[in-house]
């Protein structure tokens, strides 16, 4: 008769053996295969510790085999097996993909798994399943726009570095205007949310009018200045800044980011810039208003309070916007900037190479 081969156990082994044999939390497989561990220890053969256990022999054998091998660790998981043979090909899968990233279909902009099944011959299961293994999305399509303004460098690290090392004695003031916010009302009322249902609100609705929010925000604190007007002119833009001029200290230099509109290069702007000396205007680099930190202002006022906001008139658009602002400097928080000037330049640069190649 063969004869099983010996185990012999550490305290610690053992130790670790009866935890996982009495564990409540753990797999039912893996108390099994330490109980088998630790019967085979005793000196059990493999028929009595199938007998004791209720299982196969060979199952017995193989457990014992298995920790002679591997130890503790190779009872906490399944050896891996090779699966059965893949129907769809490697070649194939590598055709699927190439058609899927490099052309489109005669009749559409993009790829569906149905009219890649019937290209490819199989079914809009297995592309489907082949495109999640892959990461491919091809009913979706990502936006963006680099910039070719020829001093994007100079105007990126100037920028950068007023974020991250502001001068001292100076105020540095990420500034915008959040043009054309329609204060609409929905035609009819909606349903509040209760369990089971989200929050209704009519699709049509009726315009009552639009203001632009002009607003200035202090990267330091988070603090933010603004002030809502009919229209967004020149003759708006100074009147900002003068409020801007009345509100910072005089002792204090004013450096202020903002876009390349039109309306902030107007002539009357540049010769009001001229006579206030203590203004300092950097502009972002063009198609790059990412770069200004007032727009992640911008969005969360639009998220948090105009996107589902429901106004019977422009003065309740203006008081909820006010109110917003005055609700945020009574705890503002600083944006902070991490990213440094040569990363981004890095980041742009090799997106301008790949354009130019293709």
């Amino acid at each position: 008769m063969r004869v099983a081969q010996t185990i012999v156990l550490t305290e610690e082994t053992r130790r670790r053996l009866e935890h996982h044999a009495r564990g409540r939390s753990t797999a039912a497989r893996v108390v099994m295969r330490s109980r088998i561990v630790l019967l085979a220890a005793d000196g059990f053969q493999n028929k009595q510790i199938a007998e004791n256990l209720r299982v196969a022999p060979r199952m017995a054998a193989l457990w014992r085999e298995r920790f002679l091998e591997q130890g503790v660790d190779g009872l906490l998981k399944d050896a891996p097996r090779p699966g059965r043979t893949p129907l769809i090909s490697s070649d194939v899968t590598a055709t699927l993909i190439a058609k899927t990233t490099q052309s489109t279909p005669d009749n559409a902009t993009q790829w569906s798994t149905r009219t890649m099944a019937r290209e490819m011959g199989i079914s809009k299961a297995s592309v489907s399943r082949i495109w999640r293994a892959n990461g491919l999305k091809p009913h979706r399509v990502d936006s963006f726009k680099v910039s070719n303004d020829p001093q994007f460098a100079d105007k990126l690290e100037a920028i950068v570095g007023l974020y991250l090392n502001p001068p001292e004695h100076a105020l540095v003031l990420s500034v915008d205007e959040k043009s054309q916010i329609q204060a609409l009302d929905r035609t009819q009322p909606g349903l509040p949310m209760k369990k089971g249902r989200g929050a209704t609100m009519t699709h049509d609705y009726k315009r009552n009018g639009t203001t632009t929010l002009f607003a200035a925000l202090n990267p330091a604190n988070g603090e933010v200045f603004g002030l809502c007007q009919e229209k967004h002119r020149h003759q708006e833009w100074l009147k900002f800044l003068r409020m801007i001029d009345q509100t910072v200290p005089a002792d204090k230099q004013i450096y202020l980011i903002c876009d390349n509109y039109a309306t902030h290069k107007h002539p009357r702007v540049q010769r009001w810039l001229e006579a206030h000396k203590r203004f300092h205007v950097h502009f972002t680099p063009t198609s790059a208003s990412w770069l200004n930190m007032i727009e992640r202002f911008f969005r969360d006022l639009t998220q948090n309070r105009i996107r589902r906001g429901v106004f019977q008139d422009l003065e309740q658009l203006i008081t909820a916007i006010g109110s917003y602002i005055d609700v945020h400097n009574k705890n503002p928080k600083p944006f902070i900037w991490t990213a440094k000037a040569s990363d981004i330049l890095e980041k742009v640069t090799r997106a301008q190479t790949t354009l130019n190649k293709r």
